[in-house]
């Protein structure tokens, strides 16, 4: 059975839910509104196995999953759910040893899950203005260990990228249609063009520049996603869902001067 130990990051799940994220550390501890429970008592502990409080309150030991660890980095901007995430890992084919480039790191929360899919061969270069918001990614990269597969640029992707021939771009600024031309430059031919717009009136911009650009075979989609109760007796939709987060446009780079058939 597998057992928790030092450095790993756990959940700890409590009797009403409530979710403790943890980077075990000898001599540390975790207060909570349940108890206190000490790190030391944690490590060496079977994962899936219940442990208590100083109170003796009940709480799982557990693995985190992305999904869960990707909501619980610290952000001061809007991140992209992971509802959007596994999708957009899926349509725009990244798995290990692609070469992502990405412009708006943000929080870092799509800059981790892009790591941890490519990685090990793989690479991921974020690009941001914000110098602020790519040292709250660089912490955020550094608690899953996927730092040395992520490079960091502080810089406006106006002025072009650095890479060229990558497998995917990713950009999740508000005006993308306006990097239309720098992004089709870093891709391959019918490498995978991919955006997140909060606003259709933004959608549209955006739909405009592709249509007038090298790019072909565009899409625009959007995920919603509704839990159910897991109450036998009782089950049934959950009262709340998330709904809108975002529009997710994706398109395919073709070459210079191509135009779709009609």
């Amino acid at each position: 059975m597998t057992a928790a130990c030092e450095g790993q990051v756990v959940l700890l799940l409590s009797q009403d839910r409530k979710k403790f994220f943890l980077h075990l550390q000898p001599g540390q501890r975790l207060q909570t509104h349940r108890g206190i429970l000490y790190h030391d008592d944690l490590i060496g502990r079977p994962l899936g196995s219940l442990v208590r409080s100083h109170l003796g309150h009940r709480f799982h030991l557990l693995t985190p999953s992305w999904e869960e660890l990707l909501r619980s980095i610290r952000r001061s901007s809007q991140i992209v759910y992971p509802k959007e995430i596994g999708y957009i890992l899926v349509k725009m084919s990244i798995r290990p040893g692609t070469v992502v480039v990405e412009a708006g790191t943000g929080s870092g929360a799509l800059t981790a899950a892009l790591a941890a899919a490519v990685m090990p061969a793989g690479h991921v270069y974020s690009y941001d203005v914000r110098e602020d918001m790519q040292q709250l990614a660089e912490r955020n990269l550094a608690r899953f260990g996927l730092q040395e597969f992520v490079t960091l640029r502080h810089r406006d992707i106006s002025e072009g990228l650095d890479e060229s021939e990558v497998d995917a771009v990713f950009l999740d600024v508000p005006t993308p249609w306006r990097y239309l031309d720098q992004a089709h430059e870093a891709l391959k031919g019918s490498g995978f063009f991919g955006s997140i717009l909060p606003t259709a009136n933004q959608v549209v911009e955006l739909l405009r520049g592709l249509e007038h650009s090298s790019f072909g075979f565009t899409e625009v989609e959007e995920i919603l996603l509704r839990g159910y109760k897991t109450i036998p007796a009782r089950f049934r939709p959950m009262d709340r869902m998330v709904a809108h987060t975002g529009f997710l446009i994706f398109a395919r780079a073709l070459v210079a001067g191509w135009a779709e058939e009609e």
